[in-house]
Formats: C-alpha cells, structure tokens, sequence
C-alpha cells in the first residue's frame, strides 16, 4: 500500500488549507452574529473567503485528475474537499440571505449555533494534519467523536430554536426567515460530520 510519496503531499495540503479556511469562516460567522454591524462589508469578507474555498476545491479536483497515484482513494479525496467546500459555501449563503432579509436583531440561538459549527471546524482543523500518518489513528477517531457531539449539540439546539420561535414569534415572514437561517447554519454542522465521517472511512481502509 502506498501512503508516503513526496510529489502526493500537495494533497494534504490542500486538505489543510481547505480546513483552515472552512475555520475562518466559521469564526467570520460567529463575528457576523456578535458584532451585527457593517453587515455587508462582513459580507463581504466571507465571500472572499468562500472564493478562496471554491479556488483550493478546483485546485484538488484538478490535481485529482492529473493524478495517476494519489494517497488516498480517489472518491474519498473527492468527498473530503467537497464536503469542507459545503461548509463554507452554506455559511456564505446564511450571511448573504441575512443581509437580504433585511434582519434587524439576531436571536440568540443563531449564535449558540454558530458556536457548535467554530467548534466543530476548529476540531477539523486539527484533525487535518493527522491524515498525513495513519499511526495518529486514535487520534483522529477522537477529533471525529467530538466532532459528532458539536453536531448533536447543533441539532439539539436547532430543535430548541424553533420551539422557541413559534411560541414567541407571531410574525409568519420573521418565522419563514429565522426558520430558513437556523437551517443554514445547522446544515454546515451536518457537513462537518459528514467530514468526520470521511476520517472514520480513511481510518477503516487503513486499519
């Protein structure tokens, strides 16, 4: 079995690169909800930050297809920078829709949301660079357990939010909006399993 070859690190690379900006994001997020001001200059900075991540996907894929051996199965390669692309991608479409929404006040459990996602790609940040020796298996696994209860967690919260606000909110158009919102950001917790999910698969194939 290969694993180590000198010219396949690139791809590591572009794994830790693609986790670090999925990490900035989401601390771009949390600020976003925090601060709640220059909206759309914050808006803009994690749209930069979403074009990066599209650039370091594009860069993968096309390393992928020139590739003739690569470290790491091919679909799995594919699938953990996509689902670290998903991340970004839907935290861009949460401050874009909040901005388009024309939301005036963040309700708390946006932030509590927010939170579980920073931690969640915080522990993907730190599991990335892991891959590179398979002998940090335990440790990975443990990275992708707690990245599992940040996702719990979100949906526990997620669940919470909505009660909350169909007994607080009489507004139909202020529930369809937060509704959607809460959805975004949950979405992007579920990537980060999904992510997880590929660190569980790569440790099985090299057991």
């Amino acid at each position: 079995m290969i694993w180590f070859m000198p010219k396949e690190e690139n791809f590591f690379e572009l794994f830790e690169r693609a986790a670090d900006n999925a990490h900035e994001a989401s601390a771009q997020l949390l600020e976003f909800l925090e601060k709640f001001d220059k909206l759309e200059e914050r808006a803009k900075r994690i749209k930069d930050i979403e074009h990066a991540g599209d650039k370091i996907t594009h860069d993968t894929l096309d390393r992928l297809a020139r590739t003739f051996i690569t470290p790491l199965d091919r679909e799995d390669i594919h699938e953990l920078i996509v689902r670290l692309d998903d991340i970004v991608d839907l935290i861009d479409t949460c401050v874009n829709r909040m901005v388009v929404y024309r939301v005036t006040k963040v309700r708390p459990e946006a932030r509590e949301l927010a939170m579980c996602l920073h931690h969640a790609t915080a522990l993907i940040r730190e599991a990335m660079p892991l891959l590179r020796d398979m002998k940090n298996s335990r440790l990975i696994h443990d990275k992708c357990i707690a990245i599992q209860t940040q996702e719990n967690e979100a949906d526990r919260i997620m669940q919470q939010a909505l009660a909350v606000l169909f007994d607080s909110c009489r507004d139909p158009i202020e529930i369809i909006k937060w509704k959607d919102l809460f959805a975004e950001i949950e979405s992007a917790t579920d990537r980060c399993e999904d992510v997880a999910n590929v660190f569980d698969t790569l440790l099985l194939k090299h057991a």
